[in-house]
């Protein structure tokens, strides 16, 4: 029982609920900027190329097993067998990390802004009127009296 108790005591804590949200939350941002590069961008620097998807980028090393070596799609020289080089999909890998890391710098710069602006705004009260000092005064008196 003692190894329950100590496992529940470790899942509750806020840290490891803070991680969990965290990695949720991760995930769900990750699928939006995949359709943000993917939907967005890509087809639009596409369009600056030659029309080919960076992903369809490669070249054959050596033919397929039929001899061919001229193919539409990365796709269909992998099903043909050919040996390719596909530097495609690494120029699409570093391009979606590029674009993640720069929003989640952009977000943590937000959040840090925000935390300034919160750590700033309590200020120490400010120092008790004239009036406040000298009936403060005539209480402490009061209370020696009685």
């Amino acid at each position: 029982m003692g190894l329950m108790k100590e496992f529940k005591d470790f899942a509750m804590k806020g840290n490891v609920i803070d991680l969990a949200v965290g990695v949720i939350i991760g995930g769900a941002f990750g699928k939006i900027v995949t359709a943000l590069v993917d939907d967005l961008l890509m087809p639009v620097i596409g369009l600056v190329g030659d029309g080919k998807k960076f992903t369809d980028k490669f070249m054959v090393l050596k033919p397929g097993k039929d001899g061919a070596t001229d193919f539409k799609s990365l796709a269909e020289a992998k099903a043909a067998g050919a040996n390719i080089f596909a530097y495609g999909d690494f120029i699409q890998t570093v391009v979606d990390f590029l674009i993640i890391a720069f929003c989640i710098f952009m977000m943590i710069k937000l959040f840090n802004s925000m935390k300034k602006k919160e750590e700033a705004a309590p200020a120490a009260p400010a120092a008790p009127s004239a009036t406040e000092t000298l009936l403060a005064e005539i209480r402490d008196e009061l209370r020696k009296k009685s």
